[in-house]
């Protein structure tokens, strides 16, 4: 009797675990799932902060000093030295882009500079003779990219999980951009234009 009683628990000691792994499996992968989405939502909304901190401080920094725009791009992803956007890895500040752009003509399409003026306050009289001339920066665009071609196209940084259950190596960032009015682009006020 008691070895046929101790063989009925030791089955239903086994079945419990069992069905234990079964559901702890499910709970945990429905857990890590949820914390990936939060986070991914998390990197959408700070991927867009990112690009209006970016703009707005460089439509106030002189393009042509790389020191001061490294520091722009630094100061976007809250950080003051180089490493990825806390909880955003693999996004650097590298991956900031700023560009300049024109409006061609009075029905506002923008273009990319790819020759900006020579400085600051050459720029600011350019734009007084021919506001939409090619050789006036009119607007700042800051976005979050992997690379950038010369044309000013934008190629997506990859995604990386945090809990890598499913492979999706393959997934993009979606594109983060903002456009500000050019601000002072650096100039002092009485600034000589240069040659």
């Amino acid at each position: 009797m008691r070895r046929a009683a101790f063989k009925g628990q030791t089955r239903q000691a086994g079945s419990v675990a069992v069905e234990f792994s079964l559901v702890a499996l499910i709970f945990l992968t429905v857990v890590f799932a949820t914390l990936e989405l939060a986070r991914m939502e998390f990197l959408l909304n700070t991927l867009e902060e990112v690009t209006r901190r970016a703009a707005a401080a460089a439509a106030n920094v002189d393009y042509r000093d790389s020191t001061a725009i490294e520091k722009v791009q630094a100061n976007a992803i809250f950080r003051n030295s180089p490493g990825p956007l806390a909880l955003g890895d693999p996004v650097i500040a590298n991956h900031v882009k700023i560009d300049y752009l024109s409006v061609s003509n009075t029905t506002w399409d923008l273009t990319h500079m790819s020759t900006l003026p020579t400085c600051p306050a050459a720029n600011r009289s350019n734009c007084m003779t021919n506001p939409h001339g090619g050789n006036c920066i009119r607007f700042v665009r800051a976005r979050v990219c992997a690379s950038m071609d010369d044309a000013g196209s934008c190629y997506p940084v990859s995604y990386q999980m945090v809990f890598p259950f499913l492979n999706l190596s393959g997934m993009k960032l979606p594109s983060a951009e903002t456009i500000v009015p050019a601000g002072s682009l650096g100039a002092t006020a009485g600034s000589i234009p240069c040659p």
